[in-house]
């Protein structure tokens, strides 16, 4: 499993900040550390706020680049912005995120085809989130679908089976793993799996403790990947510990440190 950086994201108040002023301070300041602390990508999120989503997200892609070389995803609604975000990526990039519906999935995969991008798609449609796996499975197998259509390699198609808080849709927990496990059966070789880790700590009193404890039930259950902190320390170390459990990386006393480079 890695982390794709969520911090720069025009939620947060330092990024909105860097926005409007037209300042990359902030942005260049959480590209590093994100790198640092041991993300595999870099999530862009322009935020709700920004009036023009094709400029900000064009700066923003502009900017993260100056200060890290690696990946990022373009995280937005907005299918312009983040078209225009993929033709300034230096890297191949993943577009956050696509639901299983038309035309939505048609604009997304024809710009990851073009792009050779890899896409993050939300086992939902216009009905909103399911409750119970199957429906979610069966969402995720349209999006399986409509990838192959297009010429997605599935190494490249994340499934999200979209978590939510635990203090308010607790029954959705056993849902999301066992969503987990019947994604990898889709197809041969089979598509991979992410979640935002946040979600299931939002509102709550222990959202580090919950969120590092998601993520290795998650890695147990066939999570591949998480939009996450990648500044949580004892966030990474759990997730390395459990890729170590679970005989995906080679033990080693360094083995956090090698699991930090490996991102690289």
């Amino acid at each position: 499993m890695f982390i794709i950086g969520e911090r720069i994201n025009g939620m947060f108040k330092d990024i909105a900040q860097g926005i409007r002023e037209e300042d990359p301070t902030a942005i260049h300041y959480w590209a590093k550390k994100q790198e640092e602390g041991g993300a595999r990508y870099l999530d862009i999120n322009t935020g709700p706020a920004a009036k023009d989503q094709v400029k900000v997200m064009q700066w923003l892609v502009e900017k993260t680049q100056e200060a890290s070389d690696l990946p990022l995803a373009l995280d937005s609604t907005n299918y312009d912005a983040i078209e225009a975000g993929l033709e300034l990526c230096k890297r191949p990039a993943m577009i956050n995120s696509v639901p299983a519906e038309w035309p939505k999935m048609e604009r997304v995969f024809t710009m990851a085809a073009k792009h050779n991008s890899a896409v993050i798609g939300l086992a939902m449609n216009e009905q909103g989130i399911p409750k119970d796996a199957d429906t979610r499975v069966a969402l995720a197998m349209e999006l399986v679908a409509a990838a192959d259509s297009y010429g997605i390699p599935m190494e490249d198609l994340y499934i999200d089976p979209l978590v939510l808080p635990c203090n308010v849709g607790q029954d959705h927990g056993p849902e999301v793993m066992n969503t987990l496990r019947q994604v990898k059966m889709l197809a041969d070789p089979s598509p991979r799996t992410v979640v935002g880790l946040s979600n299931i700590s939002q509102g709550t009193k222990s959202r580090e403790l919950i969120n590092r404890t998601f993520a290795t039930m998650g890695i147990a259950n066939g999570l591949d990947a998480a939009v996450a902190d990648a500044c949580d320390a004892e966030l990474i170390e759990a997730i390395a510990t459990a890729r170590v459990i679970m005989n995906l990386d080679i033990y080693c006393d360094s083995y956090v440190d090698v699991y930090i480079k490996q991102q690289k």
